[in-house]
């Protein structure tokens, strides 16, 4: 996948205002219509106009972007780097089914960064306009990353969060806030933690919307989250495996003692049971057993190498290879 330059689609620099991108769109839309354009590639020039437009016309989807396209070139290869929009905060998402299938043509990349999500606006604000009184304030979305160590222990935090807003000027800028973060013992990658009251205000006295984050975990360098369960790799000497072991083994929280059967072999799963994340019930710890082997750069060393190829000259270890 490529990753694509909208203010490059639509010609104006990445400072243009929310008019400007509107004014370059139209210019573009009426000179590609397949319709009425006799280019040769009008119909796919128009579908990319039509996608940086989407994609920049929205003020907290372009401050998403932002974040990501002064790291990339137009045509670069991209895949979107893991929590590249935490910390975002996006109001009234959702969209309608009309939005959805107006989007639907649009490329790998587009749905890669904003999926089907935000576009149509907010249902509360247009009762509002509407004259509808009072009108409860729209809930707040946001992506927040935490530390694996947390979801077992549960944790106070403080994190910020940046709301995308159009400024009089017409330009995009963040309008940042910290807000205190009680994590749940347990809490799962994907759920949504709820901040009462901490959505959009309300009009006309009504109560101000939620605000829900939705919980990342952050990449660890030894564990690895698999729903509730928890994986590591656990290097072994050839003898521990061969010969059986017990070794100290991390866990999230601290280390334990882990035994190892004799004859255990690469790839063998050790679970260490009710380790995993805490719940009810809580997910497992598994051990994936990986062989170390010693490096062979002294003559003693060699030597050891040498007496074991001829204790064991009979081995061969492709025996499932053969024919």
């Amino acid at each position: 996948m490529d990753f694509k330059d909208y203010y490059a689609t639509l010609g104006v620099p990445r400072t243009a205002t929310q008019d400007e991108i509107k004014r370059a769109y139209r210019k573009l839309a009426r000179k590609y219509h397949p319709d009425v354009s006799k280019e040769p590639d009008a119909e796919a020039r128009f579908k990319d106009v039509a996608e940086a437009h989407e994609a920049l016309i929205d003020a907290e989807r372009r401050a998403a972007y932002d974040a990501i396209a002064q790291r990339h070139a137009d045509g670069q290869a991209f895949e979107p780097p893991a929590g590249w929009d935490t910390g975002f905060e996006f109001s009234g998402r959702g969209g309608d089914g009309r939005a959805a299938s107006a989007r639907a043509d649009f490329s790998d990349f587009f749905e890669s960064l904003f999926g089907q999500a935000g576009g149509a606006g907010s249902a509360r604000a247009r009762r509002h306009a509407a004259g509808a009184m009072p009108v409860p304030g729209d809930d707040h979305h946001a992506k927040v990353m935490i530390d694996l160590r947390d979801a077992y222990l549960g944790a106070q935090r403080t994190i910020s969060l940046r709301l995308p807003v159009v400024d009089a000027a017409g330009r995009v800028t963040l309008r940042e806030r910290q807000l205190a973060l009680t994590i749940p013992p347990g809490v799962r990658p994907g759920q949504h933690l709820r901040l009462a009251g901490q959505g959009a205000a309300g009009q006309g006295g009504a109560a101000a919307g939620d605000l829900y984050l939705e919980v990342q975990f952050r990449p660890h360098p030894t564990f690895r989250v698999d729903g509730q369960d928890v994986y590591f790799d656990l290097p072994l000497a050839p003898w521990e495996a061969a010969l059986g072991a017990t070794v100290a083994a991390p866990t999230p929280v601290g280390s334990v003692q882990l035994g190892v059967p004799a004859g255990s072999s690469a790839g063998r799963k050790l679970r260490l049971k009710g380790q995993g994340l805490p719940g009810r019930p809580p997910g497992d710890l598994y051990a994936v057993l990986a062989i170390a082997l010693p490096p062979s750069d002294t003559p003693p060393a060699q030597a050891a190498y040498q007496a074991l190829a001829r204790a064991f000259a009979d081995f061969n270890p492709r025996t499932a290879l053969e024919a």
